[in-house]
């Protein structure tokens, strides 16, 4: 029951997010900067308190090895999918890389599955993170998802409408996000559920993935239109915010 419920609220975040999305859809530039800088330093406590920390602290003679490994391959697995799908700042006009597989997809399957490879690894990470046999654990990484989500989908409805989606589209877009969202959470809590001596690889993989994700797209998106240091006190807001909840959790 909880699983379903931490699914269903990581979903709700990115509906959340698009419908504030189409009330400010104009958004300055300096204010995307600041909601993804502060999305970012969530998701970066997310991933580090909740999922990279306890999968070193965890019990078992390789749990330090195993979380080293874990971080590096998740962060592989993201690497290697970006090589076929744009990155989310394609559409703001700064994608400086070139993609392979890219020809004759429209721009929404593209933009759509820059996304969804996110999401997925993001709702894995919830679900792992059940795992730790700690709530706080649960609720730092799914809140702090869902915290992130809300901004982020809020960033992404401008291009949507700008390439064309309707809004109707728009919203079905973003319920299918929300969809992979949950299976990824079902997928992690399954996965710990069936190999417990794997738990800090499977944390530390799930954090890896997060991490990368912040350092490749989110912070070289708020670095991008001249607002870089207070995108950067933004994250470093966002991070305090999930340790202060941590701690009060605690």
């Amino acid at each position: 029951m909880n699983v379903l419920l931490t699914g269903l609220i990581i979903a709700a975040s990115t509906l959340i997010g698009t419908i504030i999305g189409f009330a400010f859809k104009n958004i300055p530039h300096k204010y995307n900067d600041l909601l993804l800088g502060g999305a970012a330093g969530v998701m970066l406590g997310a991933a580090i308190l909740g999922l990279i920390v306890p999968a070193a602290n965890s019990a078992g003679r390789f749990s330090l090895l195993l979380t080293v490994l874990g971080v590096l391959a998740g962060a592989l697995m993201i690497s290697m999918l970006d090589k076929v799908t744009p990155h989310l700042h394609l559409l703001a006009g700064i994608d400086k890389e070139s993609h392979a597989h890219n020809a004759g997809v429209s721009k929404v399957l593209l933009f759509v599955s820059a996304i969804a490879i996110h999401k997925l690894p993001e709702g894995l990470a919830a679900g792992v993170s059940f795992g730790t046999e700690n709530m706080n654990d649960v609720l730092t990484v799914a809140g702090s998802i869902s915290l992130q989500n809300i901004p982020e989908a809020m960033v992404v409805v401008a291009p949507l409408l700008a390439i064309g989606v309707t809004r109707f589209r728009a919203m079905l877009i973003s319920l299918g996000i929300g969809v992979i969202s949950m299976i990824g959470t079902f997928m992690g809590y399954y996965l710990v559920n069936m190999t417990s001596a794997l738990l800090p690889f499977l944390l530390a993989f799930a954090g890896g993935t997060m991490l990368y994700v912040i350092s490749d797209e989110m912070i070289p998106e708020t670095h991008a239109h001249g607002y870089e240091k207070q995108a950067t006190f933004s994250l470093l807001s966002g991070f305090m915010l999930i340790l202060v909840i941590q701690k009060l959790l605690g």
